[in-house]
């Protein structure tokens, strides 16, 4: 079962501003994250109304939520550790 991912305007748009070395990185993860949406690393970010849950690549954190009824998976922010908790 795989699921659909869907990029927020915002990753959509800080993924464009990236190197190729970690953009590559990043997607590789989310294409893994497609077929497992709650890997072992995933966390959950206390605090949000929705079930927000965090993985990591390196220095950066992937924020998404996943809808299972629909087998989607909404990527609501990209962005390094240092910034992306603050809101």
């Amino acid at each position: 079962m795989r699921f659909s991912i869907y990029l927020s305007a915002s990753s959509q748009k800080f993924l464009r501003k990236l190197d190729e070395i970690n953009y590559e990185r990043i997607i590789k993860r989310l294409e893994e994250l497609s077929t497992d949406p709650f890997p072992p690393d995933a966390k959950r970010i206390i605090g949000r109304k929705e079930k927000v849950f965090r993985i990591r690549v390196g220095d950066f954190r992937i924020l998404y939520v996943v809808y299972l009824e629909k087998q989607a998976i909404l990527i609501s922010n990209i962005d390094k550790r240092s910034r992306i908790y603050k809101r």
